[in-house]
Formats: C-alpha cells, structure tokens, sequence
C-alpha cells in the first residue's frame, strides 16, 4: 500500500463536496478542460477533498472505452499511444491520456522526457494528456491512475489510454485499471519474450510486435503466438481473474458450477477471447488502424458476453478493498504515533518487555471498539 498519506484526510469518513468543489465538479462536466485538469492534480496529489470529488464523478461514468498500453522499456510505447490518439480523433472520437511512471518515487514528477512525443496531436483540444508519477507512493498509484480515468470518463472522453513505463508489478497493477490491455514487445526482445511468461500474458487483451520493420520481428511475432495458444490449453478450468483470460464452466466439475457465478446475470455461454497478436511501425503508423480494430472487438466481446459487468465488478472489488486497507491503516498509524511512535514500540520489542503481537492487538484494539460499538 506504500503507508498512508500525511496529505489525505487524517479521519477517514464518508466523502463530503465542499462547495468550491461541487463547482469545479460542474465546471468539469459542462466541459472544462481547466477544471479537468485541476481535479486530475488533486486526484495525483491526493489532496483533501478529492475523493469527495471523484464521489460526485462515479454516477457520471461509463461511458468510456479503457485502454492499457504496457510493455517493456524501449517498445515504444509512447510514439504507439501518439498514433492511436491520432488515429481515433480522426474517426471523431475524443481522446484522455494518462502516462503513468511508477519508477520515480522521489522526483515529484514523470521522469521521462519522451513524454512530450505527442507531436501528432499538439494543439487538439480533444486529446487530453496527462502525465503522472508515483510520489513516492507506489502502492497508491494504481488507485490515482483509476481515479484519474473516471475524471476523464466523467469529462466525456470516448477513449482513455493508460500508458505505463515498464512492465513490472507495479505497471501491471496500474494497467488493471483497463478494460482492455495491449502488451508490447520489441522485435528480437526474445528476454523480454520469457519475462512475459511469467505474468505479463495474463493480462494481455492484445499482444503487439511494434518495430515491426526490424529484424527479427516474424520470429517473435511467430514466439508470442506459440505463447499465447500454449497459454489456451493450461487455463482451461482455471480462474485467473482477468477479463482476457477467465476460463469457461465445466458442467462436470463442482468447483467450476453455477455457484461460482452466483449473482452474475451476464455470465455467458459465448466463447472466451484469444488473445490477438499483431504487428506495428508506430513511427510510421503502419497497423494503428488494425489495432483499434482489435481493441474495437474485444470492447463489443466483453459487452456481448457480459464479461464487462464481472470485469467491472471485480474492479471495484479490488478498489474498496484498497480504500479500505488505507483508512484502516492510516488510522493506525494515528495510534502508533499517539503510543509513542514505532521506534519506541520497536525498541520495548526488542528489550522483551513485550512483542509484535501485542503492539499490534494493542494498536488495533480501539479500532476493533469503535466498530464493535456502531455495530451495537
């Protein structure tokens, strides 16, 4: 979770719109591009107030297509997001971009100065690009980057694409963020093929070789379809939890019964995605238009076999628990501190006047009466 943040709110409670803030809410929905971005810094920032703010945003929702881009470094990723921002202005679609560094805890902002590659969209007011950085709270980052798409969704962006550095754990929590995940890989990138492997593939909605004019791009074109097929047969009647990959009902297996979809009305008999692989040269825009078409497809599959309400819900799952986990834990932070702080409680630890155990009854125990109180 990265600790609690000094900024945010000391108490948790229930998200209340100040004044001020309910304007700048309305300033962002009648179309500001001011207010949008003002809302945005707040949401990075964590600044008090912002939850309230993306509170009155949430019912505005939904009507956004989400796009995570990732891959590893060099891919070019951001020249990739360039072209498809170009691309869907063209068929009059608006567009909100985040690019998002979670690499730079310590410099207060995005680190990398390709950043600014959007030069075929500079002075379009219809694409939004926003970069953001980690601040030195990683673990809250996927959480700002969520937020920061219903802001854009709430705006009334048709397309929000969520650009990652790498593609480590921390760029794949953020990408979850997405309805649909594009994983890129440089030609030759054969490493980079065998990382993936090992949990990148889960996420990916769409594998793309960009560079696609170097050498060494039919072979790892030919390595990720081999990847992707072989990855088809071990999932079966497994749970992986992503939209990409969730494996169908066997009738004949009791862990894989109704039960499991209990509640779901949109649980479907269509067939599960495959993943598609393609190819790209974003310098030059050569398969962009390919690209979005698979994007397009998968969009319309999620709809069509309801898999977008179980993605959304285990979305929303994950950011209660989130929200949840960090009010907790700042309000025990509130407790460490007023106990004497942790070095103190560490130290009396290590001297065995007591132990880890302990403390951490201690610290929670008044919590667990105020909830055992309301409760009552």
């Amino acid at each position: 979770m990265g600790g609690p943040n000094p900024d945010e709110e000391a108490t948790p409670r229930a998200p209340e719109l100040s004044d001020r803030d309910a304007e700048l809410v309305e300033e962002l929905l009648a179309g500001s591009h001011r207010a949008l971005a003002r809302v945005i810094t707040r949401i990075e920032d964590r600044a008090a107030g912002h939850r309230a703010i993306v509170s009155a945003l949430h019912g505005h929702t939904g009507g956004a297509d989400v796009i995570g881009i990732t891959g590893s470094p060099g891919a070019g990723k951001s020249t990739l997001v360039d072209k498809l921002a170009a691309a869907y202005r063209e068929r009059g679609d608006t567009v909100g971009v985040v690019a998002v560094d979670p690499s730079s805890p310590y410099t207060g902002g995005a680190v990398l100065g390709d950043r600014i590659r959007m030069g075929s969209n500079v002075g379009d007011m219809d694409v939004f690009f926003r970069s953001m950085s980690a601040r030195g709270q990683l673990g809250g980052l996927s959480m700002a980057t969520a937020d920061a798409v219903k802001a854009l969704d709430a705006f009334g962006k048709d397309a929000v694409i969520i650009e990652t550095v790498g593609a480590g754990q921390n760029e794949v929590d953020v990408v979850r963020t997405a309805d649909t995940v594009a994983v890129l890989v440089q030609p030759g990138s054969g490493d980079d093929v065998q990382t993936l492997k090992a949990g990148i593939l889960e996420i990916g909605d769409v594998f793309v070789v960009n560079k696609a004019d170097m050498d060494g791009a039919e072979r790892t074109l030919a390595e990720l379809e081999e990847m992707v097929h072989r990855r088809e047969g071990p999932t079966k009647g497994l749970e992986t939890g992503h939209h990409g990959f969730d494996a169908p009902e066997h009738p004949d297996d009791p862990e894989h019964s109704d039960a499991s979809d209990a509640g779901d009305e949109s649980a479907s008999d269509d067939p599960e995605w495959t993943p598609e692989v393609l190819r790209t040269v974003a310098n030059t825009g050569e398969g962009v238009d390919e690209l979005i078409a698979a994007f397009d497809a998968h969009a319309a599959h999620l709809r069509e076999s309801g898999e977008i309400e179980a993605t959304k819900r285990r979305r929303y799952a994950e950011e209660i628990r989130t929200l949840v986990r960090s009010d907790v834990g700042a309000l025990a932070a509130g407790e460490i501190e007023r106990r004497g702080g942790i070095d103190r409680l560490a130290e009396a630890v290590r001297r065995r006047e007591t132990d880890p155990y302990s403390v951490a009854a201690e610290v929670v125990a008044p919590i667990v009466d105020c909830v055992e109180t309301d409760r009552e």
